[in-house]
């Protein structure tokens, strides 16, 4: 039977790096090593019949409504240890990984909602339009790390290292940032209202068009505007 045809390709993700791996097989796509997979232009009918067999559910990449895949902390940390690098759209809400070692990380779209990420070293990650909502981020390494869009509403980033970050757009309204590093870090157009920033270092930081509270760096830091 003839599930694709055309010349053109689709990437569909799956909720889960062993149902993708499985899918591949059966349509004769490639596997990425997590939760996608590139196949000819695909028969919509023929990838839901497989991922039926499976019990898996799946989108194409793009897609409004983003597919999460489900992912332990176990199987992230055991990942990455292999050489892995490539989370985008995993779901690890409420996830405690304290002082883990995530650097030069893809966790773009990643639901990070209520973690504990205390002291996570996420240097050089790219976490755009991460979900990172009442996540506890205190001591972490962001530095150098791709923050744009991402979601950071009341986390608490005290002491964090920030330094040359890129918060472009980021949404950071009563979010704790008392004592963190923003060296060098690019805050423009992020939605900083509401946000603490107590002997935070914000020297050369870029706050270019970003929507402030009031009075809100009357407490003694360095701010380059």
């Amino acid at each position: 039977m003839k599930l694709f045809s055309g010349s053109t390709s689709d990437v569909l993700l799956f909720d889960c790096a062993a149902a993708a791996s499985e899918i591949a097989f059966m349509l004769g796509g490639e596997w990425d090593g997590c939760n996608a997979i590139v196949v000819p232009s695909s028969d919509k009918e023929a990838v839901n019949a497989a991922a039926n067999l499976v019990g898996a559910s799946w989108c194409y990449q793009g897609a409004s409504t983003a597919l999460l895949a489900r992912l332990s902390t176990n199987e992230l940390l055991r990942r990455y240890a292999a050489g892995e690098r490539n989370f985008a759209n995993a779901n690890l809400r409420c996830a405690v990984l304290v002082k883990q070692n995530l650097s030069q990380c893809n966790l773009s779209y990643v639901k990070f909602n209520w973690a504990n990420l205390s002291g996570v070293n996420f240097s050089g990650a790219d976490l755009t339009s991460a979900d990172l909502s009442d996540a506890s981020l205190n001591e972490a390494n962001l530095s150098l790390s791709s923050l744009h869009r991402t979601l950071l509403t009341r986390a608490n980033l005290s002491l964090a290292n920030l330094r040359g970050a890129n918060l472009f757009k980021a949404s950071l309204n009563d979010a704790c940032l008392d004592k963190a590093d923003l060296t060098g870090a690019n805050l423009s157009f992020a939605d900083l209202r509401g946000a603490s920033f107590d002997d935070a270092n914000l020297t050369g930081a870029n706050l270019t068009g970003a929507k402030l509270t009031q009075g809100q760096f009357s407490v003694a830091v360095e701010v380059n505007q």
